[in-house]
């Protein structure tokens, strides 16, 4: 039976502080005030004191509110009753569904141990060329995708829910603004792709605490569906700098020294827990994670991004409304790139290639030299790359992108020009 305390030493913003004893941090506790019962997260423990943050804040909070501590972390649901269903930063339904008690798990565990972990070799299908074709999607990798404020970032992590070749996707939002929850639910919905679905949604609007909730939560859920349901698991996080600057929050209010711009000293941890969660198993399923990561200013070197970028392996970069083919970089695509088909790879580096020459002459023709007929060639190309591959509206399989890019250099070049082996050419250039 656990204690009850009755004496609140300290209230600051939404983190109230009492004396207590035999507490664990990330503990739940139940603080009873004038508007109710609220649960409260222990945040940090100092000795006798504990530090608690308030889910719904502090107001009609006093410091001779009770304060009764339950004695086990967050837990989540784990069952299939899940897929197709919406829930809050701590696991309460939104979807005005019945709340889920089976199977509760403790979330914000350890990472696999490496030695369970097997080398990626999977490709994942998103029918996007610019990820399938140039930074291909593998299983249990762990990307970013960095951008910035006004990008389509949310679209695009919609667009690969809808279409990614796994068996269920776990959507974690972090500070969303209510239409872009709607804007998921609704797309997800219209295309049959919400019941194979996981949403846990934190709004603009909703505590600040179940902004750190959602990734633990997602990736609880992820871990059941991976090693008891043996599920291929795709999880969606947006937005990673929220969550960031969330931490951030509850660091400044419980008076930590800050370190780079604000942030907790612990934030590369903080976020390497997380990401380190993606995995492969031998003799079960998979976790992919996908998070964006936008960045203030369009600043690489802000403290999100640049500590997201020693974790994981490569990133995507949504500029301008495309997946920039230079700064975006998947470190695993060579595990399978080689085994899709023969052409894939060859291809692939022609193409991105050809294109890095486009720009060049792009910079010629402002500068106002004179083009020549190769100059031409490439200016046509590029126009072609751009709207037929970079586009994010374009939706086609792997082996018809491929053809694509074939078709594409077939218009704008003789098979010389490009340097692709004589034998590919034989096989897959197009025939007039």
């Amino acid at each position: 039976m656990k204690k009850i305390y009755n004496r609140i030493i300290q209230i600051s913003g939404n983190v109230i502080t009492v004396e207590a004893d035999n507490v664990a941090n990330g503990e739940l506790a139940e603080v009873k005030s004038q508007r109710g019962t609220s649960l409260a997260q222990v945040i940090r423990l100092d000795k006798s004191k504990v530090y608690l943050q308030v889910f719904a804040g502090s107001r009609g909070i006093s410091t001779d509110s009770e304060v009764r501590f339950l004695g086990r972390p967050m837990k989540v649901s784990a069952t299939e009753a899940l897929l197709g269903r919406i829930f809050t930063g701590n696991g309460s339904p939104r979807d005005k569904g019945p709340a889920l008690q089976d199977n509760l798990i403790d979330i914000g565990g350890p990472s696999v141990n490496p030695a369970n972990r097997i080398i990626p070799r999977k490709m994942i299908r998103t029918g996007i060329p610019m990820i399938d074709i140039f930074n291909t999607l593998v299983e249990s990798q762990k990307l970013p995708i960095f951008s910035v404020a006004g990008e389509p970032y949310n679209e695009l992590l919609a667009r690969i829910a809808m279409q990614a070749e796994v068996d269920v996707i776990v959507l974690g939002g972090m500070g969303l603004k209510y239409d872009d929850y709607l804007t998921f639910k609704e797309t997800l919905d219209e295309h049959g792709a919400l019941s194979r679905t996981v949403m846990f949604i934190h709004t603009a609007s909703d505590p600040i605490v179940e902004c750190l909730l959602v990734p633990d939560m997602s990736l609880a859920v992820a871990e059941y569906f991976a090693t008891e349901q043996n599920k291929r698991v795709l999880v969606l996080l947006t937005d990673m700098t929220n969550f960031c600057d969330a931490q951030k929050e509850i660091a400044i209010t419980m008076e930590q020294i800050p370190s780079n711009r604000g942030y907790p000293g612990d934030l590369y941890s903080q976020l390497a827990s997380r990401y380190e969660k993606a995995v492969d198993f031998e003799t079960a399923g998979s976790i992919t994670i996908l998070a964006v990561t936008t960045m203030p200013g369009d600043d690489v070197t802000h403290p999100v991004p640049d500590n997201t970028g020693y974790i994981t392996e490569g990133q995507f970069y949504l500029v301008n409304g495309h997946i920039e083919p230079f700064g975006s970089l998947s470190r695993l695509k060579q595990q399978v790139n080689s085994e899709t088909r023969p052409d894939h790879r060859a291809l692939m580096d022609t193409m991105i290639r050809l294109y890095a020459e486009y720009r060049e002459v792009l910079e010629k023709q402002s500068m106002g030299f004179r083009m020549s007929k190769w100059d031409e060639k490439l200016l046509k190309y590029g126009i072609q790359f751009e709207e037929k591959m970079m586009d994010l509206s374009v939706n086609i399989p792997l082996e018809e992108a491929l053809n694509l890019g074939w078709r594409i250099l077939a218009d704008c070049f003789e098979p010389a020009e490009t340097g692709i082996k004589t034998d590919l050419v034989r096989e897959y250039w197009p025939k007039k």
